[in-house]
């Protein structure tokens, strides 16, 4: 078994099949194939089930699969690590809460675009678990997430602070009496969003419990169905302040223990942090420095520039 090996089963167990990972490595899939099964007869155990639509881990292929993502971090690392002369450039890859891309980041990526054109910037949204899981698979260098995380192989540093409110139709008036008139619905992103748990606990010290879930995809589409009385939602106060001014959503405050929360960015302990990645966190910690006015975007850095970052 050497390094080699184990990337190749990492790959083919993250995606599930020996021709894609074959594409991804560049390579033939007769050669991936070969180096796993060669893997398995030097360990004594098969890792993979075969099967029509590609491949699965047997119980030895899921123990040993944090090994070998372990090893394929370690050699991206080195290998950044050597190509990286202390200026910021080549790939950094980051993700973000969807809420806290659309009111936060914004000013700092198009600055950081502007200060550091050598850099390849990739955002991607996603939930809280969903960030924290490609964060500790190495698929992302960082992320910006819903705190509080606690886990062993992370340090988290608090960058913002959000007020959450929960939102209905203009109409309602008071939000507990809507949570005690029953068939209460709550209008959310899909599992894994800290803000849908927290609201969930929410109502469950009110006495709401196993509520109606519609999942959307968009924060526009949360907002659209919740205006036009569908059910109720939770998201930050800054995040909704236009909709809420132009009468489309009606807004109740909570209690401070309710509201209060942490958006945090979370990195491995173990992660080379790159010359990309360190510039970056400069920024965020500094963010104050730079905040442009509303609608303002950055001298050398196009709006368009700055929305294609944002959606990649």
């Amino acid at each position: 078994m050497d390094a080699g090996d184990l990337r190749m089963f990492e790959a083919v167990a993250r995606l599930g099949g020996m021709g894609r990972a074959a594409v991804e490595l560049n390579t033939v899939q007769s050669n991936v194939t070969a180096r796993v099964r060669a893997l398995e007869d030097g360990l004594g155990t098969p890792l993979f089930r075969r099967h029509a639509r590609g491949v699965t881990l047997t119980d030895a292929g899921r123990r040993l699969l944090p090994f070998a993502a372990r090893v394929r971090g370690l050699l991206d690392d080195a290998r950044r690590a050597a190509r990286d002369d202390g200026t910021p450039a080549g790939p950094l890859l980051v993700g973000s809460l969807e809420t806290t891309a659309a009111m936060r980041l914004s000013p700092l990526l198009s600055r950081y675009v502007a200060e550091h054109p050598g850099v390849n910037l990739t955002l991607r949204t996603g939930t809280t678990c969903e960030l924290v899981a490609h964060v500790l698979e190495h698929r992302l260098e960082g992320a910006f997430v819903c705190g509080p995380v606690e886990h062993p192989e992370l340090r988290t540093e608090a960058v913002f602070r959000e007020e959450l409110v929960a939102l209905t139709a203009p109409g309602v008036a008071d939000l507990d009496a809507l949570a005690r008139g029953g068939d209460v619905r709550l209008v959310v992103l899909r599992a894994g969003c800290s803000y849908r748990l927290r609201l969930e606990a929410m109502l469950a010290r009110r006495g709401v419990v196993g509520p109606r879930l519609l999942e959307f995809g968009t924060l526009d589409a949360i907002l659209a169905c919740v205006g036009a009385g569908l059910g109720i939602t939770l998201l930050p106060r800054a995040l909704v302040e236009d909709a809420v001014r132009e009468g489309r959503i009606g807004v109740h405050p909570l209690p401070p223990e309710e509201a209060r929360v942490e958006t945090v960015f979370v990195r491995r302990h173990d992660a080379y942090t790159s010359s990309a990645l360190a510039a970056f966190l400069d920024l965020v910690r500094h963010r104050e420095a730079i905040r442009p006015r509303r609608g303002e975007t950055p001298k050398g850095v196009s709006r368009a520039r700055v929305q294609t970052l944002a959606a990649e």
